[in-house]
């Protein structure tokens, strides 16, 4: 592969990754939230305006423990008549709260995509559905840059040794890019995640100054072992692209090989690529899951698969896969943008160098 088709294929994987970052950048705030702990929105106190209400939040607390308290309203609020009462009355709004957060977990991992994006923009706005999309602008570009430039110069190289085009060649080059790209782009997945969890609004310097604070250089590197598993979504969704595609091609073509491209020929990309990705997502879910635990500040998840036991044991199967319907609905579009985008930059450039390399000979 020459130097001008190297820098064709950076400039295609980086527009097409922008192309895509733009146009779901809400879905993906409303993934990332699902994904975590935290649920969709940011746990706010519950409210104790009176019996009636906390009986609401938790039916938990035992009814004869209320009726030993004792206490009144008086300009709302609540005055104990006992010192014994004064420690019960602790122990009871601690236990309120927990079930709150509870309550509030289950109701928020329960919400449509619909009420999840209402329930942000109402908590904290619409700019809240952006969150994240400067640290997604800067690393999409060199990210798609850095794998598709990566995947074209190892398929280039790999045909040269084995059998071309063959599943083994996709396979191999779709790994060796995936790798590539995860390791240069880590740090900027991180800061993205950080704040896209986070409620409060913060920017993306002020986001790096405090991990650095806290963990140092290693800090950015957190979850990037789930971004290694995760190759294997790459993997499945390249080779299931590639024959895809290539299956297409000779369905519209005969058999017989052709370098122009029509229309349709994009939209049967987009297709290709919605159907590839889609699969992918399926088989390999559970590790953005745990890549977004790992991520999150605190340290209950610390490695790979420790996570994923604790998010089985706690939350069952549906916690291994929450936010799979979302990650659907954004990865379709996202994906056939990117892909049909990339392969009309490809296209576009190619046709453009060649013609005007045969006007000057």
């Amino acid at each position: 592969m020459s130097q001008r088709d190297t820098a064709i294929h950076l400039v295609a994987g980086g527009l097409a990754g922008t192309a895509g970052a733009v146009v779901t950048c809400p879905l993906e705030v409303v993934k990332t939230r699902l994904q975590s702990s935290k649920g969709v929105g940011i746990p706010q106190p519950p409210s104790h305006s009176g019996t009636a209400s906390t009986r609401r939040v938790c039916s938990k607390i035992p009814k004869h423990q209320e009726a030993k308290w004792g206490y009144r309203r008086t300009m709302g609020a609540m005055f104990a008549y006992s010192k014994q009462a004064d420690r019960m009355l602790m122990s009871y709004n601690y236990q309120v709260q927990q079930c709150a957060r509870a309550g509030h977990a289950r109701t928020t991992s329960r919400m449509s995509l619909i009420q999840c994006i209402r329930h942000i923009v109402q908590t904290e706005g619409p700019r809240a559905l952006f969150k994240g999309l400067g640290p997604n602008l800067v690393g999409v570009a060199p990210s798609r840059a850095i794998y598709f430039c990566t995947y074209s110069q190892a398929k280039a190289i790999l045909n040269q040794h084995i059998p071309p085009d063959t599943p083994i060649v996709h396979l191999s080059a779709a790994s060796a890019a995936g790798f590539m790209s995860c390791t240069m782009t880590n740090p900027i997945w991180f800061v993205k995640t950080r704040l896209q969890l986070d409620g409060q609004n913060i920017t993306a310097l002020q986001c790096i100054k405090r991990i650095y604070a806290k963990t140092g250089i290693k800090g950015f590197y957190k979850g990037i072992t789930a971004s290694y598993m995760g190759i294997s979504e790459t993997v499945v969704h390249f080779v299931l692209y590639e024959g895809v595609k290539a299956r297409l091609i000779a369905a519209r073509s005969g058999g017989v090989p052709s370098d122009t491209r029509s229309p349709r020929d994009f939209v049967e990309f987009m297709a290709a690529g919605a159907f590839s990705k889609t699969v992918a997502s399926c088989i390999a879910y559970p590790h953005e899951v745990a890549r977004t635990r790992l991520r999150e500040e605190g340290d209950k998840y610390r490695k790979f698969w420790q996570t994923l036991q604790t998010v089985w044991v706690e939350e069952g199967y549906r916690g291994v896969y929450r936010g799979l319907g979302t990650q659907l609905v954004r990865q379709i579009p996202n994906t056939a943008i990117m892909m049909s985008t990339y392969e009309a930059v490809v296209y576009l450039l190619t046709t453009h160098f060649n013609s005007s390399f045969y006007e000057n000979t």
